[in-house]
């Protein structure tokens, strides 16, 4: 079986193997054929080592496929499924799940403990997969709540980024902040999930929603998914003078994860308003805010993992919208590629080029 693998924590690119092996499969778990799958720059802060992952390792979390089979105790998929993946699944019974907060729910984490490949005569053998998935791979085997079952009108490519990317920036949006109708929005960060934060915020009916990034391209990209202002980082005082009389904005998202981007997210918030940090951190880039400003301005610090709701209900509400021309999701995929063409889509993102790569398998 052919995966793309990161042998060593920092390498900028990956190698292309065709005697990979998925393992693991058994009670309780899904043997999955990938069809899709999409380039996050999660997969990217994971080579770097910026989000701890155990090398070697499959990247890779966002996909979508089908099921070739099913271990025992498994109910409600079968054998020909289609299915998306979900790389954060709910074990139910913890208690941020008895809670309602699944998206806190540690099992998917715990996978990613535990090798999903093997490499037979390799040294090591054993080869992780991002996440507890590695959706870089032609085959996968997961456990069955990772296998979520999708509509037989949502293609493959589409059921992939509503996976990760466009989860995480539209329940930003809904389930996190909680956007009014007719309020003032910044998204600093356009890629694949900052433009879904801006189709999120056109869709709760801001009436102002200006994007920040240095990428013309990206910026274009932004004004065509609903943005009524876009602007290279530079221009953020100019357009919040402009949109707010100076006084900052309703909301504000950090779609970057970087301290100096959060802060600076934070000072074009307005007082009383809400900045939402979306982005993934490393665990040593330190946010410095200082107690009389945190007091006097109060402002809502708000982070939001995975949409910060429930990712079943995200899903079926993404669909949704997708189906009523709500949200554009084609638009996202800006580039295809095979599986050997991987390093090619992490060149595009790197520089900025690409909002969403699809890898077809």
């Amino acid at each position: 079986m052919r995966a793309a693998v990161l042998h060593e924590t920092g390498q900028d690119k990956l190698e292309v193997l065709d005697d990979i092996e998925a393992v693991g499969f058994g009670p309780g778990k899904v043997r999955l054929r990938l069809r899709a799958t999409g380039l996050c720059h999660s997969d990217l802060s994971a080579m770097a080592g910026v989000l701890p992952q155990p090398a070697p390792f499959v990247p890779g979390h966002e996909g979508a496929g089908e099921i070739l089979d099913v271990g025992d105790g498994v109910t409600g998929l079968s054998a020909g499924d289609r299915v998306l993946v979900c790389w954060l699944p709910a074990c139910g019974g913890c208690p941020s799940c008895q809670r309602g907060q699944t998206e806190l729910c540690l099992t998917g984490f715990m996978n990613a403990g535990t090798p999903n490949f093997r490499r037979p005569g390799g040294s090591p053998e054993d080869v992780f997969g991002m996440s507890g998935t590695g959706t870089f791979a032609e085959e996968i085997v997961l456990p069955a709540p990772c296998a979520v079952p999708i509509p037989d009108d949502v293609p493959y490519d589409i059921a992939a980024l509503i996976g990760c990317g466009v989860t995480t920036g539209l329940g930003a949006v809904f389930n996190t902040a909680r956007v009014e109708a007719g309020s003032s929005v910044a998204v600093i960060g356009c890629g694949g999930v900052g433009i879904s934060v801006i189709q999120g915020a056109r869709a709760s009916g801001a009436a102002q929603i200006v994007a920040v990034d240095p990428v013309e391209s990206r910026r274009e990209a932004a004004l065509r998914f609903g943005a009524t202002e876009a602007v290279a980082p530079d221009g953020l005082d100019a357009a919040k003078n402009s949109v707010t009389a100076g006084e900052g904005f309703d909301y504000v998202f950090e779609v970057v994860g970087r301290s100096a981007t959060a802060r600076r997210a934070y000072e074009i918030t307005r007082r009383g308003g809400t900045l939402c940090v979306v982005g993934a951190g490393a665990l040593d880039d330190f946010l410095q805010l200082n107690m009389f400003e945190l007091f006097f301005d109060e402002k809502r610090i708000l982070p939001s993992l995975y949409g910060g709701g429930d990712v079943l209900r995200s899903y079926r509400r993404t669909i949704d919208l997708w189906r009523a021309g709500r949200i554009d999701l084609e638009g996202l995929i800006t580039h295809r590629v095979r599986l050997g063409e991987i390093n090619d889509a992490i060149g595009q993102m790197r520089t900025g080029e690409a909002l969403r790569t699809c890898i077809e398998m």
